[in-house]
């Protein structure tokens, strides 16, 4: 489903004719098989929120080579990743990232709309997608009116709305309780296993961590443990 190969990448800091470069990640190597639950661990400033971006398609790497289902994605324009993203790839975040001025069935609908679904198709698509995170009562309630949990329940159904193989998911717990992580967690498992879905996880947390197939561990950039398949 994903292989890295050799990735290397670095931020340049500072004004023209004054940069500074700063690296962030070094030779990293690993694959992810498709059906996997693989978690990448790693102290704030390792370098794998930046890995998740790169793989995301949301920054170029300065060398080295991604693909996701046999595609080399990092030599994709940033159209050509939108395309692919749309299609391909759905997004777990820490802070939602849900549209405030849009309902909850509004946000999980998103998707359909810039994929050019018709709108009765996408009325069921949406109505199905909420009932599956348990919040086709909630389908009015605009972002403000959730919980925590409920929030990131819409952020889990606009990622799987499109059906996408692969879903990336940042510190998807960060702003949630213990008991809601719990229920989170035990959601994306039952995720992977009825659906398949390959879910590559970005984590500090060890709990969170845990329920992955694998886990690879980032220090200072270079990877350290779990990189062989």
């Amino acid at each position: 489903m994903i292989t890295v190969k050799h990735l290397t990448h670095e931020f340049e800091l500072g004004k023209k004719g004054d940069k500074t470069l700063l690296p962030v990640l070094h030779d990293v190597s690993f694959s992810v098989d498709a059906g996997e639950i693989v978690s990448i661990i790693g102290r704030s400033g390792s370098g794998k929120s930046t890995l998740l971006n790169l793989i995301g398609g949301f920054i170029r790497p300065k060398s080295g080579q991604i693909f996701i289902k046999d595609q080399e994605v990092s030599s994709f324009s940033e159209g050509q990743f939108a395309d692919f993203r749309l299609n391909h790839v759905g997004f777990i975040f820490q802070n939602f990232q849900l549209i405030p001025s849009m309902t909850a069935y509004q946000n999980v609908e998103l998707p359909l709309i810039l994929k050019g679904i018709k709108e009765l198709e996408r009325k069921r698509i949406t109505e199905e997608t909420l009932k599956r995170v348990s919040l086709e009562k909630f389908h009015d309630h605009y972002p403000s009116e959730l919980s925590g949990g409920q929030q990131q329940r819409v952020s889990i159904a606009r990622a799987l709305v499109l059906n996408p193989p692969l879903i990336l998911a940042d510190e998807p717990t960060g702003s949630l309780d213990s008991e809601t992580e719990t229920d989170l967690l035990e959601f994306i498992q039952q995720l992977n296993k009825e659906l398949n879905i390959t879910f590559l996880i970005i984590t500090h947390d060890e709990r969170v961590a845990k329920i992955g197939n694998r886990i690879i561990e980032i220090q200072d950039g270079h990877l350290i443990e779990g990189g062989n398949h």
